[in-house]
């Protein structure tokens, strides 16, 4: 691992745990699978990524992951998460199991499968805040939104409010707080390396930073 690529890992307990990984590298950083506690240990960020927040969360305690994650979370660590990994960073996930266990590690309230059911998915380009050169192509599965943020959160994107976009208008579906992005829709899906890239330059940011504060 080079002073420039941040090891960054993937949560890969259930999910499309490859293909962020992939756009991770694409991004500049190194890459590891993370189902061990001391896997969590070694990396300067991680990536939730999409699948099934139920599934997720009962492996995390089923792995021995959900506490040591909560701690890293809270101690800043650098985190992203797509679809599923939103709504596990949420701190409240409307329409979630009871027992559906909640990072807290962003201050917003979601709504799961906001969009609707598998055959509601559906393709839209993005302007996404701090990513140039044009929209993002978002690929939205089974998708969250974001019913409301707490004031430190930085809203990143919403849905273009078009007659198309129905009842989904307007609603936020890309998110930053601090070191912890988030969005409703898969760019690991796409071939646009952008948004892993936003990501990588956070991490990058907080190595620096710990650096100097090391020193």
């Amino acid at each position: 691992m080079s002073a420039d690529r941040p090891l960054i890992g993937v949560l890969a307990l259930q999910g499309d745990v490859r293909e962020h990984a992939a756009a991770l590298e694409a991004g500049g950083a190194d890459v590891i699978t993370v189902r061990r506690q001391r896997e969590l240990a070694e990396v300067d960020g991680l990536v939730l990524p999409g699948g099934e927040s139920t599934t997720i969360s009962r492996l995390l305690e089923t792995f021995d992951l959900l506490d040591p994650l909560r701690a890293r979370l809270a101690a800043g660590m650098p985190a992203y998460g797509s679809c599923a990994g939103l709504i596990l960073l949420a701190e409240k996930a409307l329409d979630a199991r009871p027992d559906q266990h909640q990072l807290g590690a962003l201050d917003v309230i979601v709504r799961r499968n906001a969009f609707g059911r598998q055959v509601d998915s559906f393709e839209e380009d993005l302007l996404v805040s701090g990513i140039d050169d044009g929209p993002v192509h978002a690929v939205f599965i089974r998708a969250p939104w974001v019913e409301s943020c707490g004031p430190t959160v930085e809203v990143l994107a919403r849905v273009p409010d078009t007659p198309a976009a129905g009842a989904a208008a307007g609603r936020i579906v890309a998110v930053r707080q601090g070191n912890v992005l988030a969005t409703s829709f898969h760019p690991e899906l796409t071939g646009d390396a952008r948004v892993h890239r936003l990501f990588v330059d956070v991490v990058r940011g907080d190595r620096v930073r710990g650096r100097t504060t090391d020193s």
